[in-house]
């Protein structure tokens, strides 16, 4: 039992379960019903607006992994949104299947192309990734405005749009598709010696080099990664309600520290060398769940930040170390022991 109670995802878990119930709560609908071939409920809509949350979580928990940040996921979500729109806007047949898959491709690249472009800075230019993302995030939402001329495109694109309204025996498209990116990345860095490698990098990059590790192409491939991942996240939000919003407050906007919120309640360390992807997955699960409990709250939008952050903060308030140190101490263990000898006295006794 200590053992569990010492567990950072379990602590996590509980509150997840706890917000999932709220919402519950707050909900009159069933928490998962079927209609017109498709799952329903608050179950399945936690399902339906993870996808992005999850996406950049996964590229930002390498990225950290690597004693490294990238504040750019948001922007490049809406350049990559921006792309996609605007090639559909452009398209003579926009519902077709072939420029749907036109459209997910150039977002792909356009994303790549962005965390390539950060990572050559941060790994050839050995820039600091704080700023470089930082330079990032502000060229991005600038070139979202250029690609879409300043104006809002929706692309009107049914196949397009299919990617995450779409249902597969009654399940979100969108989130299985996250699914499988995730297995694929799981994979990457598991099975391979590149999640060692990214470990690596993050505790010492030095001492990586003279291991062997090229420090420099570990570095530029997380960050490529995370530019790719937060792509795919650009397509899932634009592909949900049909257009791209270019402005400040629009696609992607705060997402990055969303994601950030999400590593760090998995317990990746924002120090770097160690890395949980299943507890990043937990995070944007109670990202995402906080984020209904706001709204079936009926909490002021001026009030938001401030409740997120009081949720978040006794998350990480149950997960330091302090508090892990009460379920370790002796005197516990002791008790226990206590208990016992004493139940063996008394059946000694009773004999």
């Amino acid at each position: 039992m200590k053992k569990l109670l010492r567990n950072q995802l379990f602590w996590a878990s509980l509150v997840l379960i706890v917000l999932v119930a709220v919402v519950l709560l707050n909900n009159q609908s069933a928490s998962i019903g079927f209609s017109n071939g498709k799952l329903t409920g608050p179950i399945i809509d936690l399902f339906i607006f993870v996808p992005p949350i999850l996406m950049i979580a996964v590229g930002m928990t390498l990225v950290i992994a690597t004693s490294g940040i990238d504040l750019s996921v948001g922007s490049v979500m809406a350049v990559a949104g921006a792309v996609s729109m605007q090639f559909l806007v452009n398209s003579a047949n926009p519902d077709t299947p072939g420029a749907a898959l036109i459209a997910v491709l150039l977002a792909l690249v356009v994303g790549l192309a962005c965390g390539m472009f950060s990572g050559f800075l941060v790994s050839v230019i050995k820039l600091q990734p704080f700023i470089t993302t930082l330079i990032m995030m502000l060229a991005g939402r600038g070139i979202a405005n250029m690609i879409t001329g300043g104006k809002n495109a929706a692309g009107n694109s049914p196949a397009f749009n299919w990617i995450s309204q779409g249902r597969v025996l009654g399940f979100p498209v969108g989130f299985l598709l996250a699914l499988a990116i995730l297995l694929i990345v799981v994979l990457l860095v598991r099975k391979t010696a590149l999640g060692m490698s990214i470990e690596a990098v993050g505790i010492n990059p030095r001492a990586a080099e003279m291991a062997g590790i090229r420090s420099g192409r570990i570095l530029f491939m997380v960050y490529a990664l995370s530019g790719l991942l937060a792509a795919v996240a650009g397509v899932f939000s634009v592909a949900y309600i049909g257009t791209v919003e270019v402005s400040s407050s629009g696609t992607g906007s705060g997402m990055e520290m969303d994601a950030i919120l999400a590593v760090v309640i998995g317990g990746t360390s924002l120090a770097g060398g160690k890395f949980n992807l299943a507890g990043t997955t937990l995070g944007a699960f109670i990202i995402t769940a906080l984020n209904q409990v706001v709204v079936y709250l009926g909490v002021s939008s001026a009030a938001v930040p401030a409740f997120k952050a009081l949720v978040i903060i006794f998350i990480c308030i149950l997960q330091s170390d302090r508090i892990h140190g009460w379920f370790s101490r002796p005197d516990l263990g002791q008790s226990d022991d206590k208990k016992s000898a004493d139940s063996d006295k008394a059946k000694v006794v009773a004999a």
